[in-house]
């Protein structure tokens, strides 16, 4: 764990949830890892940008 960040999701609940929405697994194993790698980019810029918005206030 690293305090203040997104390090990573859990998969075995993103894959549970694919399979939930009836998305193949294959096709989960093969876009999982790029959502993903987007997703922890984009929250942690925004946790980022908030602590920096929060220092001014």
């Amino acid at each position: 764990m690293l305090p203040g960040a997104v390090i990573g999701w859990d998969m075995s609940a993103a894959l549970a949830l694919g399979d939930a929405l009836g998305v193949p697994p294959l096709a989960m194993a093969e876009l999982l890892p790029v959502i993903e790698a987007v997703m922890v980019t984009k929250l942690n810029e925004e946790m980022a940008a908030n602590a920096t918005r929060d220092v001014r206030s």
